[in-house]
């Protein structure tokens, strides 16, 4: 029987003490444990396939059920009682670096009415402010009670105003009054490639400064969540790295320590499951940024319209059941009662692969839109997108 998956946006952490239990064991090798002593610049482990733990080793051949993996480290060594900089095969840094540079431009989002936060990163700097994106979802139980506090890594807590927020696109930016903060490096996810390394970084069950790490496992993942008049749309990165509550709005970064996404959303086997099950998806940061510049200059955002109204009882592509007039597809001349195959050449399955595919441009964005006509004819438009102020 086919598992049945929903995606949620409740990432956000009570503010509530976790007891954990650490049962920390000794791995032991061949019979004995041993370290590794080398002046080769290789660096070598087996990773057991099944635990994923893995063993430092100075040879070339793994045992049965592990698998060889090695990193180069290179670059200068640095002033004395300093590490170098650790690379794999990739060219991508060490988890350790990637934590180190990224961590302090990430902060935990408290809400104080309601005890539920997340994660945020700064991106944005001067003298006397900073900004710092996050989701919607985290800060939305603030907008109209309760005050949003932000603790950075040192553990100084600052109180912050809510510059502009985006229930469309599931993204918020807070601003707080001290300047001259770390920003997180931004990164280009349309360069992200599946099978490439990923970093989450947040405070899941309000566990702060938690990196997990993974593997970008899929990418054009449309995520729809919230509710029916406060519903967000995703063009998401998918990841396995895990994410739980209280990750959401933080960053998702790339092996150079760039973020590439905002948490958002993730995949759950039921009512009844809500940890992670490797399935975590991310908002393109290409996506989020634009929105996020926006809030940052205006307090406010936009988002492209295609300008129809979806059949909602269709079941397959997305079927235009209205036409807004003067909108973007009646300028273009796409009829009522056409369905969209496909748009700048990715195939839509229904109407929330339309609304994301759409979302996932800027205003008056011109793309390529292959319909099927009425009478079953295949014809495609060039459709130059509206603009609308977000909802908020």
């Amino acid at each position: 029987m086919a598992s049945r998956f929903s995606f949620r946006t409740s990432l956000r952490s009570p503010n509530a003490r976790a007891t954990l239990a650490f049962f920390i064991g000794m791995a032991i090798a061949g019979g004995g444990a041993y370290a590794v002593t080398s002046t080769s610049p290789k660096i070598s482990a087996c990773v057991d396939n099944r635990t994923k733990v893995m063993y430092l080793t100075e040879k070339t051949k793994c045992p049965v059920g592990r698998t060889l993996v090695s990193w180069n480290v290179s670059g200068p060594e640095g002033p004395a009682g300093k590490d170098g900089v650790t690379k794999d095969n990739s060219g991508n840094l060490s988890i350790k670096d990637i934590s180190k540079k990224v961590l302090p431009t990430v902060v935990s989002i408290s809400i104080t009415s309601t005890g539920s936060g997340g994660t945020g990163s700064v991106v944005q700097s001067d003298g006397s402010k900073s900004f710092i994106v996050t989701n919607n979802h985290v800060i939305d139980d603030a907008v109209l009670n309760g005050k949003v506090k932000v603790e950075f890594q040192d553990g100084t807590e600052l109180d912050a105003t809510i510059k502009g927020r985006d229930i469309a696109y599931d993204l918020a930016v807070l601003q707080v009054s001290k300047g001259n903060l770390p920003t997180i490096e931004i990164g280009d996810s349309s360069k992200a490639v599946i099978g490439d390394l990923s970093v989450a970084i947040g405070s899941p069950l309000g566990l702060s400064g938690t990196v997990t790490s993974g593997i970008i496992s899929a990418l054009n993942r449309p995520v729809l969540t919230g509710t029916t008049d406060r519903a967000s749309y995703i063009d998401a990165l998918q990841t396995d790295a895990a994410i739980n509550p209280g990750n959401s709005g933080g960053p998702l970064v790339d092996g150079q320590g760039r973020m590439i996404g905002v948490n958002s959303a993730i995949a759950s086997l039921g009512s009844s499951s809500t940890g992670n099950i490797g399935l975590g998806f991310a908002i393109p940061v290409n996506q989020a940024m634009r929105v996020v510049n926006e809030i940052i200059a205006t307090g406010k955002s936009t988002r492209p319209l295609l300008g129809v109204e979806f059949d909602r009882t269709y079941s397959g592509n997305g079927k235009i059941l209205g036409l807004v007039k003067d909108g973007a597809a009646e300028k273009a001349g796409i009829p009522v009662n056409s369905t969209i195959k496909s748009i700048d050449g990715f195939s839509i399955k229904s109407d929330i692969d339309a609304v994301v595919r759409i979302r996932s441009y800027a205003p008056n964005s011109t793309v390529s839109i292959t319909v099927e006509l009425p009478s079953r004819e295949t014809k495609t438009f060039s459709v130059t997108l509206g603009s609308a102020p977000a909802n908020q």
